[in-house]
């Protein structure tokens, strides 16, 4: 393994407004340090792509964004949302996770009908109107463009769903709720390069009005669809620039060696 000096980095500063960021973030599991001095900024309506090898961290730095990792991990430091600290254990979890959403790895759709699996959480959240459910509906499914391939089988269930079909419809189900942000760790990696594409341009499309942040171990995935990406090794942020230049001219050798192939 080659050695790098984890003390030196690079972080771009956002010109843009940013719509979430974290200061001195640390994680641990047990005496495990896994993330160390975490201060990045996501800018708005933009793509971010979370990069690295296996264990390096940013799936662990990825659900402290939305405090997914309460109760598994002991997490410091600031995670500022509107200016205020998301992680401040007096902050409600709950009303966190409206405005930053998640999708995980594989498609975990409720045993329910397509049509539920949308208006299942936004009953429990007080909207109850018939009229206002299905154009939440019909929205997030056309958002997550899955609308056309659903739209006459609502009452079927989403189990019987293909692989891609099912992510789209969990990433429908997010935003659904229209959150401001939207967080996906590794949503491609059990799908086929077909449902690989339509996530990817579903993604793109959908940046014009979430803030996305992506864990992915793509790099060719990361290059096409992302705006900026961040390298992460052994739970350190090395390198945070626009992804034309972390791919092109990084700044930081072991960026370089990451991205080149030239990695261990």
């Amino acid at each position: 393994m080659n050695e790098y000096n984890l003390n030196e980095s690079y972080i771009t500063n956002i010109k843009e407004k940013s719509v979430l960021s974290t200061k001195d973030l640390q994680v641990y599991y047990g005496d495990n340090h896994a993330i160390f001095d975490a201060n990045l900024s996501f800018p708005r309506h933009e793509i971010t792509a979370l990069i690295g090898a296996s264990g390096c961290g940013k799936s662990t730095f990825l659900r402290c964004l939305n405090r997914m990792n309460d109760k598994i991990a002991r997490v410091e430091g600031e995670i500022s949302y509107r200016d205020v600290n998301i992680n401040s254990s007096k902050i409600n979890v709950y009303e966190v996770r409206k405005h930053i959403g998640m999708v995980f790895q594989r498609p975990n759709p409720f045993a329910k009908s397509i049509r539920e699996n949308i208006t299942f959480a936004l009953k429990n959240a007080g909207i109850t109107k018939k009229n206002d459910l299905d154009e939440r509906l019909e929205q997030s499914l056309k958002g997550a463009a899955l609308w056309d391939e659903v739209k006459d089988d609502l009452n079927k269930s989403a189990l019987a769903l293909s692989g891609g079909q099912q992510q789209r419809l969990c990433i429908a189900r997010s935003i659904a709720m229209r959150p401001d942000i939207l967080l996906l760790d590794e949503p491609a990696s059990a799908l086929d390069p077909i449902s690989t594409s339509k996530i990817e341009e579903t993604l793109k499309t959908l940046s014009k009005d979430y803030s996305i942040i992506i864990v992915t171990h793509n790099l060719q995935q990361a290059s096409r669809i992302s705006d900026y990406t961040a390298f992460l090794h052994l739970g350190h942020i090395i390198e945070y620039n626009s992804t034309v230049n972390v791919f092109t001219n990084p700044h930081m050798q072991a960026t370089e060696d990451y991205v080149s192939g030239n990695f261990g």
